[in-house]
C-alpha cells in the first residue's frame, strides 16, 4: 500500500502521525511510505531520520495527498486539507466529528474513508488509540491547571500542595475514565485535596482502592456537581461518550457559584466540551475568562508535548496502521471487531451512529457498507 504521513497544519500542533521506528515497520513490510518534508520536526524528527527508516519525502502536503491510498495524521483534516483528499482515500486519524459539522458534511462530500482513531473500540469497550492521549490530556489537564491556578493569570493564587500550616488547592474531576483518573494522580502526588466524581459505582470503588487518600470518590449528579464547585479551585472536565458530543454538565448558570479565580480545563473540548460555555482554544491562546473564572479550552491539548505524545500515539496506531496497510480496509476491518468500530464515514455515507445522530443525518450499518465493499472486490 501507499502511505502518506503530510505535516499537520492545525495552529501549534507539533506532533506527527508515524515516528520514524513506525514507518521502517510499514517499509520493512514492504509497504511504500511517503513523507512531508518537515513533517516531524516539532517532534525533533527529520527528514533524514524518515529517509533512513526507508521513507521517500515529498515537497508539499499537495503531493502527500495526491500520491497516498492511506493517509495517517493526528489530528482532523481542516478547512484547506478538505479539498485535497480524494475519493475512495482512507484516512487514518482522529476525527471527533460529532464536534464539527463542517468537516463531516467535507468527508460525506470528498467520499472519502474515514476511520476514526477515538471510536476504535475493544471487545472489552477498551478505546485503545485513544488512551495515550487521554493518559497525556488528563496528566497535561492538571499540569495547566495548577498554572492557571497562579494570580499571574487571574486564578486564585493557590498553590497545590500547600505548606506546612496550609491547606492545599481542592481539585474536582468530574468522569473517572483515563482522563480522569489520570488528572486526578497527577493532582494527589502534587499534594492536592482530590475529589473524582463518576455514575459508574464500580469504577469509583476502583478508584477508592487504587487511589492514594488524598483522593475521594462520589457520585457525580448535578446537585453535587452544583455544590461541589462552589468549593473547588480546580475542576477538570474529563467525561467521554465514544463518538458523540460531550454532556454539558457544568451550565452557564452555576459559573456565578464559582470563587473568583476557579480554573476550569475541559478535557472534553474535541468532542464539542463538557462545559456549556467552553470554545475551542489554541496552545497560543489558551484561556478565556467568563464570570471571573478561567477556562482552558485547549483542544489539542497533547500538542504541546509532542515528543511524548507521538511516540506513545505510534505505539497504539501502528499494529493497525500494519493490518490496515497489509488486508486493505474492507478485509482489516472485516476481520478486527475494534477496527470495523472505528469507520465513521464510507463514501459518503455515515456508518456511526454518533455521528448521524450529532446532526441528524441518514445512518447506514457498517455491516451493510463492509458486505457490500467485500461483494465489489
Amino acid at each position: 500500500m501507499i502511505i502518506g504521513i503530510p505535516k499537520e497544519i492545525k495552529p501549534a500542533e507539533n506532533r506527527v502521525g508515524m515516528t520514524p521506528s513506525g514507518v521502517l515497520e510499514l517499509t520493512k513490510a514492504g509497504h511504500t511510505v511517503y513523507v512531508q518534508s518537515g513533517a516531524g520536526v516539532g517532534t525533533d524528527f527529520f527528514d533524514e531520520d524518515y529517509i533512513g527508516a526507508g521513507a521517500q519525502i515529498l515537497p508539499t502536503i499537495e503531493d502527500v495527498y495526491a500520491t497516498a491510498e492511506m493517509i495517517i495524521k493526528v489530528k482532523e483534516p481542516i478547512e484547506p486539507e478538505y479539498k485535497l483528499i480524494k475519493e475512495n482515500q482512507l484516512l487514518f486519524t482522529y476525527f471527533h466529528f460529532a464536534s464539527c459539522e463542517a468537516l463531516t458534511n467535507a468527508m460525506i462530500e470528498q467520499k472519502a474513508i474515514c476511520l476514526s482513531y477515538e471510536t476504535v473500540e475493544t471487545p472489552d469497550r477498551r478505546l485503545p488509540l485513544l488512551i495515550p492521549m487521554s493518559e497525556v490530556a488528563g496528566r497535561m489537564a492538571t499540569q495547566e491547571g495548577a498554572k492557571y491556578l497562579e494570580r499571574t493569570y487571574r486564578g486564585r493564587g493557590i498553590l497545590m500542595g500547600g505548606v506546612p500550616g496550609v491547606p492545599p488547592a481542592r481539585v474536582l474531576v468530574i468522569g473517572g475514565g483515563v482522563v480522569g483518573t489520570q488528572a486526578a494522580k497527577i493532582a494527589a502526588g502534587m499534594g492536592a485535596d482530590v475529589t473524582i466524581m463518576d455514575l459508574n459505582l464500580e469504577r469509583l470503588r476502583y478508584l477508592d482502592d487504587t487511589m492514594p487518600a488524598n483522593v475521594h470518590t462520589q457520585v457525580g449528579n448535578e446537585m453535587r456537581i452544583r455544590e461541589a464547585i462552589q468549593e473547588n479551585d480546580l475542576i477538570i472536565g474529563a467525561v467521554l461518550i465514544p463518538g458523540a458530543k460531550a454532556p454539558k454538565l457544568i451550565t452557564r448558570d452555576m459559573l456565578p457559584t464559582m470563587r473568583q479565580g476557579t480554573v476550569l480545563v475541559d478535557v472534553a473540548i474535541d468532542q464539542g466540551g463538557c462545559f456549556e460555555t467552553s470554545k475551542p482554544t489554541t496552545h497560543d491562546d489558551p484561556t478565556y475568562i467568563i464570570d471571573d473564572v478561567i477556562h482552558y479550552t485547549v483542544a489539542n491539548m497533547p500538542g504541546a508535548v509532542p515528543f511524548t505524545s507521538t511516540l506513545a500515539l505510534t505505539n497504539a496506531t501502528l499494529p493497525y496502521a500494519m493490518q490496515l496497510a497489509n488486508k486493505g480496509w474492507v478485509k482489516a476491518c472485516n476481520e478486527n471487531s475494534a477496527l470495523k468500530l472505528g469507520l465513521n464515514i464510507v463514501k459518503g455515507e455515515v456508518v456511526y451512529r454518533g455521528v448521524s445522530e450529532a446532526f441528524d443525518l441518514p445512518y447506514v450499518p457498517v455491516e451493510a457498507v463492509l458486505q457490500k465493499e467485500a461483494v465489489e472486490i
